[in-house]
């Protein structure tokens, strides 16, 4: 496995009871300071309802926040497809790539929030199969040959004689990634497509939603569909996390937001009654029971380091590792939390310590065999400039 990449999914989430323009700000502010930080990826959802998730359109925020960094590669996560006509999705793609110079990143789910679904009109029953028919249009429109014109009929949706009016910036396309959470139809799906992955499902307090086998499904899902073997390196994994100085700081950091974060997945639904945190006692015990919990890591850069390993270990390996945005701690003590990964975190899993700490160990174990030697060249070049003075003044006093 070649070293790990990192990023942030912005979903976000922001408790009401908050200005929606000062709380937007605080996203693209904390998408500069990754840029910056060196981050590889940032990644923004599209929400409707709930007044929680505030991004109703990831492609328009992305747009914005490529003009204010200049590194750092923005996804969708994920644009809804059972929203949008596909041949709209697709050209707004095209744009964005344009726009970005290739930073972009495609990520495509079925939609999240069932009451987004429901102002719809649209069955949640249905959601993924029609998420299936949107992406599978919308690769045909991209994997087109250029005289191709694409025919498609649905039940809601008609593509007729359609064609892409001008090819993407990345060559063949931006990456196209799939969504999973709860269920094994996102890995199904990539396999079969071939798509990237998006595991996004711990981002839901209750578990890993059987990390150990999804990259199995994918590679069980190509094989049936006559691709090639899928690359681990195109799977990314999702994680909680919040760093501090010390433990006891990020649990006293967590008191801010944890208890709202937790309220809102229960009354959206994602949390079974049965595996809520139940609030009893004072928030600091709040923080503490919910991180016993094993689904998120609440401490400090080592803590993060064996979190990320045992995912890596369970898993069987994956590319990207992407720490969920979100407010259990106030915005500066995120932003110390993003630095401090960056700072030793990020590094370890890059491989960037190695050298530099074999270099430092290898100078050190040479220091007295070195030191001798550049003391005497010291002592010499001292000898030979006292020697020279000498000369040049028993010159002088003869002349």
């Amino acid at each position: 496995m070649s070293p790990l990449n990192f990023g942030v999914f912005i979903t976000p989430f922001h408790p009401v009871g908050q200005s929606p323009t000062t709380a937007l700000q605080y996203d693209m502010d904390r998408v500069e300071a990754l840029d910056r930080l060196g981050y590889d990826e940032a990644w923004f959802g599209e929400h409707h309802s709930g007044g929680y998730e505030l991004i109703a359109c990831p492609e328009v925020f992305i747009a914005a926040a490529a003009e204010r960094t200049r590194h750092i590669r923005l996804g969708t996560g994920v644009v809804s497809l059972p929203y949008h006509h596909p041949l709209m999705v697709a050209d707004r793609w095209v744009l964005l790539d344009h726009l970005t110079r290739g930073r972009v990143m495609f990520g495509t789910g079925p939609g999240a929030l069932p009451s987004d679904a429901y102002m719809m009109g649209i069955d949640p029953v249905d959601q993924r199969p029609m998420m299936q028919e949107s992406l599978e249009a919308i690769l045909a429109l991209f994997r087109a040959a250029p005289d191709e014109r694409i025919d498609r009929k649905t039940d809601w949706f008609t593509l007729r004689d359609a064609a892409l009016h001008i090819r993407p910036y990345t060559w063949p396309y931006p990456e196209i990634s799939t969504a999973a959470m709860v269920s094994p139809s996102g890995p199904r799906l990539a396999g079969a497509l071939g798509t990237s992955l998006l595991s996004l499902s711990m981002s839901v307090p209750g578990g890993y939603a059987a990390i150990e086998t999804t990259w199995e499904t994918v590679r069980d899902q190509a094989a049936k569909s006559g691709r090639t073997e899928p690359d681990r390196k195109n799977w990314r994994v999702l994680g909680i996390i919040h760093l501090a100085d010390t433990r006891e700081q990020a649990i006293e950091d967590c008191t801010y937001g944890l208890q709202d974060f937790a309220n809102y997945f229960g009354a959206a639904g994602f949390v079974p009654l049965s595996e809520r945190v139940e609030g009893t006692g004072s928030q600091y015990e709040f923080v503490e029971n919910y991180a016993a919990g094993g689904n998120c890591c609440i401490g400090t850069t080592a803590d993060a380091i064996t979190y990320i390993q045992d995912l890596l270990d369970r898993s069987g390996g994956f590319g990207t590792f992407l720490l969920l945005g979100h407010d259990w701690a106030p915005p500066a003590a995120t932003f110390h939390s993003y630095e401090l990964f960056a700072r030793e975190v990020i590094p370890h899993f890059k491989g960037q310590l190695t050298a530099a700490r074999a270099s430092h160990d290898w100078a050190k174990g040479m220091r007295d065999q070195l030191l001798g030697r550049a003391g005497q060249a010291i002592v010499n070049a001292i000898t030979e400039a006292v020697t020279k003075d000498a000369s040049g003044d028993a010159t002088e006093e003869k002349s």
